[in-house]
């Protein structure tokens, strides 16, 4: 018999009244909190898309004690380069990059952002997810911040990939056409891949790209994938596409919100967020594979662009080059090597089995898509 039983139903419904009054009140004087994020991209990315999605699934959740979140664009309070230090000192509430942007403040967030060549271990952006998840990422990540020195909280929201290998004005047809241009790549251990094999590898943000290549400061340029490619008009001035890129099998974007506004918050709020991050980790992948399909059609249908296979060498090149990197990096930071270690003892479980369930699905795909060609 409970506590409240025994004092009598009258008395018990007066003490569950009160209790819920008092649940009632909490939640009523619960204070709004606003965020503003400030992406490292403009608001016309696919990627501030899904990010205002989010936004709206998190107001959703926190009706009765709101938390608002604001999407401003690139440069809107500080550089892009700036954005984590801005919310790590409370200039901006929260950010929205891609982890592996921050590699220069610790080399392991390339682990978390975009491990080149699926990490070496044969990792797809879904086992990594697998791993993030369920296998101690998510506790790696958390500590990475702590890493780093910065006061923020950050949630994996957009995993993507694998990404294309990019856009040129001309086909290649090896590698020795390849390291003719002055290429645009990610920064960090995925960029510095390419200028291990040679590649002129030029590091920018994505709002630099499409003027870079208007005024030839660079020759070719990936960015990411069908849809947000075409969004930034790199169609307008290259015309032959490579879809196959080991660069970034796995990349994810992410948000950081400044660790004082985040520990402000209710418990509830804080579940909103963890909530609907979950969420955007499956709809950001649902969300590409159809929007990229519809890209991809229109590129190749409607505005010229020429889809070729990339050169066969550059797959030993490239994965080779990366691993290098990444047992480099192992061996000379301890947290790097835990992060490391951990997708190994990862992807000696999970990967054989996913490999081998997705190759059917791999030949499925590719037989109705030959078969499509042949229309």
């Amino acid at each position: 018999m409970s506590v409240l039983s025994k004092l009598g139903p009258k008395l018990a419904k007066g003490f569950a009244a009160t209790a819920v009054a008092a649940a009632m009140t909490t939640a009523a004087f619960a204070e709004p909190v606003n965020i503003r994020i400030q992406s490292v991209i403009s608001a016309t990315a696919d990627e501030v898309t899904m990010l205002k999605d989010f936004a709206a699934d998190v107001a959703a959740l926190t009706s009765d004690d709101p938390v608002t979140i604001e999407v401003l664009p690139a440069g809107a309070v500080v550089g892009v380069k700036e954005v984590l230090d801005a919310v790590d000192k409370g200039l901006v509430e929260g950010g929205f990059a891609w982890t592996h942007y921050w590699s220069g403040k610790h080399p392991a967030a390339a682990l978390f952002g975009s491990p080149p060549a699926g990490g070496g271990i044969g990792m797809d952006n879904i086992a990594f997810l697998s791993w993030f998840q369920f296998g101690g990422g998510k506790e790696l990540y958390d500590q990475l911040w702590t890493e780093m020195g910065v006061n923020v909280k950050g949630f994996m929201l957009q995993p993507v990939g694998p990404e294309a290998l990019g856009w040129f004005k001309e086909p290649i047809q090896s590698m020795a056409d390849f390291r003719k241009y002055r290429f645009r790549t990610p920064p960090g251990i995925p960029g510095q891949a390419y200028k291990d094999i040679g590649v002129a590898s030029v590091a920018m943000g994505g709002g630099d790209i499409l003027p870079a290549l208007e005024k030839g400061t660079i020759d070719a340029a990936e960015w990411c994938c069908p849809k947000p490619d075409s969004v930034f008009g790199f169609q307008k001035v290259l015309k032959h596409y490579y879809l196959q890129g080991l660069h970034q099998v796995v990349v994810n974007a992410d948000m950081y919100i400044n660790g004082d506004v985040y520990n402000a918050m209710t418990d509830h709020q804080k579940k909103a967020i963890e909530v609907a991050a979950n969420a955007s980790l499956s709809k950001a992948m649902s969300y590409r594979i159809y929007e990229n399909g519809k890209a991809l059609k229109k590129l190749v249908e409607e505005d010229g662009v020429i889809l070729h296979d990339t050169p066969a060498d550059y797959f030993p090149a490239y994965m080779n080059a990366a691993k290098a990197l990444l047992e480099k990096n192992a061996a000379e930071n301890a947290f790097f090597k835990t992060v490391y270690d951990s997708q190994k003892e990862f992807a000696a479980i999970a990967v054989p089995f996913w490999a081998g369930a997705q190759a059917s699905n791999a030949a499925l795909g590719k037989a109705y898509a030959d078969e499509l060609a042949k229309k």
